[in-house]
């Protein structure tokens, strides 16, 4: 069962190792779309040492379904694997990580009817707060997929509500103080998040974080989701509109929230977002990000190759 183990060794290593070289790492600051790529294809690779480690060790514990998976493989293939004598910890194993596949099915379940429940308050809250015009009152269609909605608060504030039917949400407070090159690169921000589905990734890294607290990489990936997601459309309007109108827009936003100076830990990125907006930085070259992309993908094909490992050696 040598494959079982070296699928463990390496699931133990990606999830301990690799978060704290990538959370270290400076170039996710350059490129941060990439690295929400990395990230996602670290903790897909994760998932997957699990699930192919649960294939083996109940192929160990039961022979229906060894005989299920193996229908097809020639007698030696199988007999590579070592599955004979290995029945009582290949079905500890197997139980272990079906616990654990179960455990995570239901945390993003629990997480998704959360999130859902919350993005319905809220639009309820805003139909209350500003309600559309039926369509008697010959108020054309918008033709962008995100509806623009302005509310009445002196407070500076923009933010976004994804779903079927997205609003961009502005007050009143941030259209007096923005100007109207800030405020496009704000609206431009907030479309970024909307059209990239960010919505998705942080309810499935806070799914993994609530569901295993004390695995290293899935804390780690939900910590820098949050912060890469912002840095993505921060880059969305800074292209269009300038990254000082980008960073200008983040300060006018926050000043009132006491964020450039003691703050709570999750405003504390503003500072370094305007930063990193006024450093204005170059991306990495194109040779460095198809390295990178590479890496990622090798992640994905270790976890395969080593099950594989066992019969392809026996065939030769």
């Amino acid at each position: 069962m040598t494959a079982l183990l070296g699928l463990l060794l390496l699931c133990v290593l990606l999830s301990t190792v690799m978060p704290r070289l990538l959370a270290r790492a400076g170039w996710p600051e350059r490129e941060p779309v990439l690295a929400l790529g990395v990230w996602q294809c670290l903790v897909a690779s994760v998932l997957l040492c699990c699930t192919l480690g649960l294939a083996l060790a109940a192929s160990a514990a039961l022979p229906s379904v060894r005989d299920l998976l193996f229908a097809m493989a020639p007698g030696p293939v199988v007999a590579a694997y070592g599955f004979p004598g290995s029945e009582r910890w290949g079905a500890l194993l197997a139980l272990l990580l079906a616990y654990g596949g179960l455990h995570t099915a239901v945390a993003l379940a629990r997480e998704v009817r959360v999130a859902r429940a919350a993005r319905s308050r809220r639009q309820a809250e805003l139909a209350l707060l500003a309600p559309e015009l039926p369509p008697a009152a010959g108020v054309s269609e918008p033709s962008r997929r995100e509806r623009l909605v302005v509310l009445e608060n002196l407070r500076p504030e923009a933010w976004s509500l994804p779903g079927p039917s997205a609003r961009l949400v502005v007050t009143t407070g941030a259209l007096r103080r923005l100007s109207d090159r800030e405020l496009a690169a704000v609206l431009d921000h907030e479309r970024g998040h909307v059209r990239a589905r960010h919505h998705w990734l942080l309810q499935g890294a806070q799914a993994l974080a609530a569901g295993f607290p004390g695995v290293a990489v899935f804390g780690a990936f939900r910590d820098q989701v949050g912060r890469l997601v912002e840095l993505a459309a921060d880059d969305v309007a800074s292209r269009r509109h300038g990254r000082l109108a980008t960073a200008l827009a983040l300060v006018e936003l926050n000043s009132s929230r006491g964020v450039f100076g003691g703050c709570p830990a999750q405003l504390a990125e503003v500072p370094r977002r305007v930063d990193r907006l006024l450093a204005g930085e170059p991306r990495l070259s194109v040779g460095h990000r198809v390295r990178l992309t590479a890496a990622a993908l090798t992640a994905l094909t270790v976890p395969v190759l080593l099950t594989l490992a066992p019969g392809l050696h026996a065939l030769l």
